[in-house]
């Protein structure tokens, strides 16, 4: 079952049917009941559920969709994956910081860090951009949680959480320079509520597209990472409120070499199975006036 954010309201799709709810989101998706409410409101005779078209449903996820975090804050953890440990030890190396990230890979405590306010969240299909100040520049696929209010997972979607490694890698204090910017992260398409957890047999896999060739190719199994999911969300949950809820990046595990950067007019796709895609551009924030 998938839940669409979009300018026309909400895109409820089940079992290929698509209708169209006329709720909140942020009450709508804090349920704590959200997939068998959802299984039960489409037949129901009054519940504001209205039937619309495939091809109704296809252009409002083209063209009217929005991010899934409304008035959610949006978190992440880092190393939670052997290969990210690696690459952040490799990029660290001359600021001296490479054995930071080795101690927190095998720690009790995951590294959790704030990554952007919901007004900054990038939806499918438009640009992230890449900082003008770094030389090193990726995005990171992540399957990433919704936590509703109570701090339970009860939805998934997919997440880039752009990255300036350049920066990172000159010394780990950096780190919210290279991670929080404008349009830094993206999430979408929609939110993703199965039945039951998510299988950890689930693939995320991501292209980047260059002049329409394929300049990177990877996939991971989300079995691959260190720490539960729910060891994450309670982590992040035990000494903060979230009202609304708050999405959770889980960490990458797909990590281009050393010697590949972005460059602007890439396309990034991102998939995760049972989600669906999440395609984003690259591009530079545009120069301000008087700056």
């Amino acid at each position: 079952m998938k839940l669409y954010r979009t300018k026309k309201g909400i895109l409820l799709e089940n079992g290929g049917k698509f209708h169209s709810l006329e709720q909140s989101w942020d009450s709508l998706i804090n349920r704590d009941d959200l997939y068998a409410y959802l299984s039960s409101v489409v037949p129901a005779a009054g519940s504001g559920a209205v039937a619309i078209s495939a091809e109704q449903a296809a252009h409002w996820c083209e063209k009217e969709i929005l991010p899934p975090a409304a008035t959610q804050e949006v978190w992440a953890a880092g190393v939670t994956y052997s290969r990210s440990r690696d690459a952040r030890m490799e990029e660290s190396k001359a600021s001296g910081g490479a054995d930071f990230y080795d101690k927190v890979y095998v720690a009790e405590r995951p590294e959790l860090f704030f990554k952007s306010l919901p007004h900054r969240v990038v939806p499918h299909g438009q640009d992230v951009y890449i900082r003008r100040d770094s030389v090193w520049n990726v995005p990171e696929p992540e399957l990433t949680l919704f936590i509703n209010a109570k701090g339970h997972i009860r939805a998934y979607t997919i997440g880039n959480d752009m990255s300036s490694r350049s920066i990172e890698g000159e010394n780990p204090l950096y780190l919210p320079q290279a991670k929080v910017y404008e349009r830094s992260a993206a999430l979408g398409p929609c939110l993703y509520i199965p039945e039951s957890p998510i299988d950890p047999a689930t693939t995320i896999r991501m292209e980047i597209i260059r002049a329409g060739v394929a300049v990177y190719e990877g996939s991971v199994q989300i079995s691959r990472i260190k720490r539960s999911l729910t060891e994450l969300a309670s982590w992040l949950y035990r000494e903060m409120d979230f009202p609304t809820g708050c999405f959770l990046m889980t960490g990458t595990c797909l990590v281009p070499p050393n010697d590949f950067t972005l460059q602007e007019r890439d396309r990034v796709d991102i998939r995760i199975d049972g989600i669906g895609v999440l395609t984003n551009t690259i591009a530079y924030r545009p120069v301000q006036k008087g700056l």
